[in-house]
């Protein structure tokens, strides 16, 4: 008895192999679009060319352009005067609209600053003519002789910066004795000065260690000034106080 064939195996022949099948290509369509490509070059030279022979000047439109008749020169006109000697030359007067409107301003601020001026002025005559007509007439002196002007005497009062009273060097009398005995009662201050009411070089010097040796700054150094004043007032006191 024959064995079966297995699973999968041919029946006593040989197996087929599958074909590859290759197909033709049809050449005639490439051809054809080539030669389409081809032909739309050729067209858009062509209308390439035909736009750039519409653009150009033709021969027929340069032969029929005439020429403009030259323009006929300006009127010489002479040379302006020149201006004599120390005058201002002017400009010559600006007469468009916009010109003229500037004028015109000018002229009006012009016209408003001197009435402004008139104004002040009449302002300032009649102020002084209300003031005299409301104060009573000086009287005049007979005879029919003219008054003599006012004369106005100011006096200048000189203000001592240290205060009033002050002394200084150069200063005699009884004010500079009672400073000198009022030293002496300072210890080293003013020893063995001298009590002959004569500001000097040595009492300024005195005035000027007490100052400094209790520290008084309100007056100038060397001055018997207020501040001075009260702290040598303070701190002794004459036989007749």
């Amino acid at each position: 008895m024959s064995k079966p064939p297995e699973r999968g195996e041919p029946y006593g022949r040989t197996p087929v192999e599958p074909v590859r099948v290759i197909r033709s290509r049809r050449t005639d369509a490439l051809a054809e679009l080539i030669q389409a490509f081809k032909e739309a070059q050729e067209r858009e030279r062509e209308a390439g060319d035909q736009r750039a022979a519409r653009s150009a000047p033709s021969a027929s439109a340069e032969d029929t352009t005439e020429e403009l008749p030259p323009v006929p020169p300006a009127p010489s006109t002479p040379p302006p005067e020149p201006p004599p000697r120390g005058s201002v030359p002017r400009s010559a007067p600006d007469w468009t609209p916009a010109g003229a409107g500037r004028g015109l301003r000018r002229a009006a601020v012009a016209v408003a600053i001197a009435a402004a001026a008139l104004i002040g002025f009449g302002c300032a005559l009649l102020l002084p003519v209300r003031g005299e007509a409301g104060a009573a007439p000086a009287a005049r002196p007979s005879g029919g002789a003219s008054a003599a002007p006012a004369v106005t005497v100011t006096a200048t009062v000189s203000v001592d910066p240290d205060g009033p009273g002050t002394l200084r060097e150069g200063d005699t009398g009884p004010d500079v004795v009672a400073l000198q005995r009022r030293l002496l009662r300072i210890p080293d201050v003013y020893r063995d000065g001298s009590v002959d009411g004569r500001y000097d070089s040595t009492l300024k010097e005195a005035v000027a260690r007490f100052q400094l040796w209790y520290g008084i700054s309100g007056d100038e150094r060397g001055v018997y000034g207020d501040d001075t004043r009260r702290a040598l007032e303070s701190r002794t006191a004459l036989d007749h106080e």
